[in-house]
């Protein structure tokens, strides 16, 4: 009742997005009440994960999430991990009834916001404005590029007191959609599933080295490197990218002498 419009605050905060992937598909077999049943089942495992993570859900965009922590990045990356292991609990739920299985990407990122109240006399809400958020909905929205389950922003990697406490590997760089500066990506392994997180763990030294050969330009060596990667992890969307991305690189020195832009553009 004390709110007006026009209050805000501007802080620093991390942003988590989530979001189900293929729900349009999903949802198009389902009844409209079907459609709520499945999404308020869907949250009801989500919501209590995000609240015991210091986490505050902002909105829900149908399917999606989006939350905000505002005490330390840990927060949020420990709520990704926990929703992830969360969706597989839902999955069970899924199985049990005879109905398929899913998958949800998610983004974080973390930059300063403005959190405030907008709308009219006859109806306010509460909201977010920032670039930042424009930011983490992309990196979900990536998830599906890279085959992966998590993906933060370096911003947000910087920003963890002990990185040893996380899985990770460096993704990419990319110039996101709204944004003119490059934004370097990273997976946090441990919201994938054992077997794939085990396999990804086996690789992650031949995988950086693979990283590092490739940024040198030893594309002919790097190849050869995200090959082996392959050969023990066949699914690694990352390791596959990336060699691809050599090939690309050696037609195009050897037949134009032209090197590509190593800054991978989200289009």
């Amino acid at each position: 009742t004390d709110i007006k419009l026009g209050d805000q605050v501007q802080k620093e905060m991390t942003i988590l997005f989530s979001d189900i992937r293929s729900f349009t598909e999903l949802s198009e077999g389902m009844t409209p009440k079907e459609n709520f049943d499945f999404i308020n089942h869907y949250l009801g495992y989500m919501e209590p994960v995000i609240a015991a993570n210091n986490g505050f859900i902002d909105k829900y965009i149908g399917d999606a999430i989006m939350a905000l922590f505002g005490d330390c990045v840990e927060d949020a990356i420990d709520a990704a991990i926990d929703m992830r292991r969360s969706l597989s609990e839902f999955n069970n739920d899924r199985i049990s009834e005879g109905q398929p299985t899913v998958d949800c990407g998610i983004g974080i990122h973390t930059g300063n916001l403005m959190l405030g109240i907008v709308g009219g006399e006859g109806r306010m809400a509460g909201t977010v404005i920032s670039d930042a958020v424009n930011l983490a909905s992309r990196l979900e929205g990536l998830t599906k590029t890279y085959m992966t389950s998590i993906i933060l922003s370096e911003e947000t990697l910087l920003k963890i007191k002990d990185p040893s406490r996380y899985n990770f590997r460096f993704l990419d760089v990319v110039i996101v959609k709204g944004k003119r500066e490059a934004t370097c990506l990273y997976e946090i392994m441990d919201g994938e599933p054992m077997a794939i997180r085990k396999l990804k763990s086996e690789t992650l030294s031949l995988y950086n080295s693979g990283i590092e050969l490739f940024k040198e330009k030893h594309y002919s060596q790097a190849s050869a490197v995200f090959e082996q990667v392959l050969r023990v992890n066949a699914a690694d969307a990352a390791a596959q990218l990336y060699y691809q991305r050599c090939h690309g690189h050696e037609s195009k020195v050897s037949s134009e002498n032209y090197n590509t832009p190593e800054i991978n553009k989200d289009i």
